[in-house]
């Protein structure tokens, strides 16, 4: 991954509805969801989901076929993996195994952010 791509991912996340639509997405990555059923799930409009929808695959975040009329998204998890891998191949001076322990928790509704 280089550093244009990484940029045109993460603008392409810089909407709540994109982030909700791509989370939606990964949760459903096996078998993936037409674009109704997003549409319906996420309480958006058609309109504007097939606005939202087109950034996302422009970016490469999404990956669509067509099925008769209806269209099925699934997230590209291997385009998500390579940027995480590129924001953290440097890790602690090109020695991720040392950081394995960094991650924190993950936080829970009740469980308050420090």
């Amino acid at each position: 991954m280089n550093k244009i791509t990484a940029t045109a991912v993460f603008e392409s996340l810089a909407s709540g509805i994109r982030l909700d639509i791509y989370r939606l997405l990964v949760k459903k990555e096996k078998e993936g969801i037409v674009a109704g059923e997003i549409a319906a799930t996420l309480e958006i409009p058609p309109t504007n989901l097939s606005f939202h929808l087109k950034a996302l695959t422009q970016a490469g975040l999404l990956t669509v076929k067509s099925e008769g009329r209806f269209q099925r998204y699934r997230a590209n998890l291997s385009l998500m993996l390579d940027l995480i891998a590129y924001l953290t191949d440097e890790c602690c001076s090109g020695h991720p195994e040392q950081c394995a322990g960094l991650r924190p928790l993950k936080l829970t509704p009740e469980t308050p952010a420090s």
